[in-house]
């Protein structure tokens, strides 16, 4: 093999935790991207490698092209998913939040991803919480038929049937929903599992552990459908 060649267990274990890609899937306005925010800067602060990818961020330029049927979200979903894989494959923890409505692309990313990689997080919020946090008006214009293929009012959301975890981003404040978040991440050796030598890194990112917000999941509006 190339000496220059640098393997992912050698990224992992300069960077102290294990590659991975915590997928938030959930109606516009549930939280998921309120969510993932915190826990980026929770493990930013703990000196992971860590990045997020969100629908609107994606759609500013690698997905920029795409509209919103059924054939171009489940384009965008396979993309992200790519990208993702891309970024774990390097040892880092990847929060990626898309609305993602149908199971068969959720189910895509996730067999493209390695074993024991993906984390499926569920934001679960009911619609009608999510239409009250409706902040850019988005929920009111796709009810007044402004806005097409809009999920949960003109367009399905598959809810997952089996996922890694399940957040009531509906209810429990994002203090509660990051530790549920952190506690999977620790339970499946992602954080802490390699590079254990590292005492220095392993007291800062204990003491990075500490809750960090007490407000309620529920900032996050999709820009039209962009998950």
């Amino acid at each position: 093999m190339d000496s220059s060649y640098i393997s992912r267990q050698q990224r992992e274990e300069m960077h102290n935790h294990r590659g991975a890609v915590v997928w938030f899937t959930g109606l516009s306005g549930a939280g998921k991207t309120t969510l993932a925010r915190a826990i980026e800067l929770r493990l930013f602060q703990a000196g992971c490698q860590v990045v997020l990818l969100d629908g609107d961020s994606l759609r500013q330029g690698l997905c920029a092209g795409l509209g919103f049927s059924p054939e171009d979200r489940s384009e965008n979903i396979r993309r992200a998913g790519e990208v993702s894989r891309l970024f774990a494959n390097t040892g880092t923890i990847v929060l990626a939040a898309f609305i993602s409505p149908s199971r068969a692309d959720r189910a895509r990313v996730r067999a493209m991803q390695a074993d024991g990689d993906f984390i499926e997080a569920w934001c679960m919020c009911p619609l009608e919480t999510c239409e009250q946090r409706d902040v850019k008006g988005l929920y009111r214009r796709a009810r007044a038929g402004e806005v097409a293929q809009f999920t949960g009012v003109s367009a399905p959301y598959e809810a997952p049937l089996a996922p890694e975890l399940t957040l009531d981003t509906g209810g429990d404040n994002v203090a509660a929903c990051v530790e549920q978040v952190l506690t999977e991440l620790h339970s499946r050796g992602v954080l802490f599992a390699v590079g254990s030598n590292s005492s220095s890194s392993s007291r800062q990112m204990r003491a990075a552990w500490s809750p960090s917000s007490s407000s309620v999941c529920h900032a996050d509006i999709d820009t039209a459908n962009s998950g």
